[in-house]
């Protein structure tokens, strides 16, 4: 395929995806668009099978399929960011090996999208959640998800599947160094840059399934280690960024906890809930987008709800 002619590059991450990952291609593979798109699966040396299937996958399909092979393991976003780098694409969209599209027209619809509207950098619909094999109904972006989403909206966390956006090349080709280092978390660092450069825009269409299961990075893990991956992106991207990013990052962090310790609370797990109060204070945001006054409430609650439960 002619360089020029590419509008859009698919990029697959995949690692011991075996049961998924040709479902992944197929739904790359079977959209509709009357503009170049190169598929490009990086694989991150799998030991059950998956690579064996990219393998077979770009033999078949050599005009339309390309991979990047790690030698060992990296588990890191570099597996990422290496795709990012060479992309052909004027815009980019990621599909984890275990997701997959459902919409025919996704890349087309949202190539659109991003042509009539050069005030966003990026482009994000909905996607339904998947336990295991068994495809649900629940949608993973809130039905209250704003339609333009600031930098400010993604400091309080990731309100989108991977699966679900797209985004312009340029703002995520050349990614800091430091973006390696953020894995198992590898598409929220992305939004915050595009977000640097632009708004990202949300329609609410399922065009995907995004799939939990105990194979997964983030999303499956459970509880504690899941928390400890979020407070643990928030602090890095506090070291990284710039004075005004770090703060932003700080209030994040206290925002975002601060809404799971009230939410735990209120479901009564008291032990999450504590557990978010306290990365709350660590993030070091309490003043700025949590009040004091706030904060301090919602210690005397969790105090009081202590001394009932004894």
């Amino acid at each position: 395929m002619n360089e020029s002619t590419v509008r859009v590059t698919v990029l697959i991450v995949t690692y011991n995806h075996v049961r998924y990952v040709a479902a992944a291609i197929d739904s790359a593979l079977m959209q509709e668009a009357d503009f170049g798109v190169e598929v490009l699966i990086s694989e991150d040396f799998s030991t059950d099978g998956t690579r064996e299937i990219v393998e077979r996958y770009v033999s078949n399909h050599p005009e339309r399929l390309s991979a990047i092979y790690s030698r060992t393991n990296l588990r890191s976003n570099e597996v990422v960011a290496r795709g990012l780098r060479v992309a052909r694409g004027r815009y980019v969209s990621i599909l984890d090996g275990d997701d997959l599209w459902t919409s025919r027209t996704k890349l087309k619809d949202q190539a659109a999208y991003l042509d009539a509207h050069p005030e966003f950098s990026a482009i994000f619909y909905n996607a339904v959640v998947a336990d295991g094999d068994d495809v649900t109904s629940t949608r993973w972006t809130r039905g209250d998800q704003k339609p333009v989403v600031t930098q400010r909206d993604l400091w309080e966390g990731n309100p989108f599947a991977t699966c679900a956006g797209m985004m312009r090349t340029a703002c995520v080709r050349n990614v800091p160094s430091w973006y390696a280092d953020f894995f198992p978390i590898t598409d929220w660092p992305l939004y915050v840059l595009c977000a640097k450069t632009a708004d990202l825009a949300f329609v609410d269409e399922v065009a995907g399934v995004y799939r939990l299961h105990p194979g997964g990075l983030i999303s499956a893990l459970p509880n504690r280690p899941k928390l400890d991956a979020i407070e643990g992106f928030y602090r890095r991207m506090a070291q990284v960024m710039d004075t005004q990013g770090a703060n932003s990052a700080r209030g994040g962090c206290s925002r975002y906890f601060y809404e799971w310790s009230m939410r735990y609370l209120i479901e009564g797990d008291l032990p999450s809930a504590r557990s978010c109060f306290l990365r709350s204070l660590r993030g070091g945001g309490i003043g700025r987008e949590v009040s004091k006054h706030d904060f301090a409430g919602l210690g005397l609650r969790l105090l009081k709800s202590s001394v009932l439960r004894t």
